[in-house]
């Protein structure tokens, strides 16, 4: 089986097992940064209106509390 890493490289070992790299090697690798603030998260324009908001956020909850009842 190949495996190929976020960066393109093959991460198989001689045994023929994948290897597993930190997640902190992981990021550095992939140029992670810490989320400082919550600020950055967001994405302006991914909602057109309050409205549309309303009904996704609307939305998520009953799909987290459908297998609740």
């Amino acid at each position: 089986m190949v495996v190929l890493s976020g960066d393109g490289v093959e991460r198989v070992s001689k045994s023929g097992e994948t290897d597993h790299l930190p997640v902190g090697e992981l990021a550095r690798r992939q140029g992670v940064k810490p989320v400082n603030s919550v600020d950055d998260l967001t994405c302006p324009g991914t909602f057109e209106s309050d409205k549309e908001l309303d009904e996704f956020l609307a939305d998520l909850y009953a799909s987290h509390h459908a297998g609740l009842a």
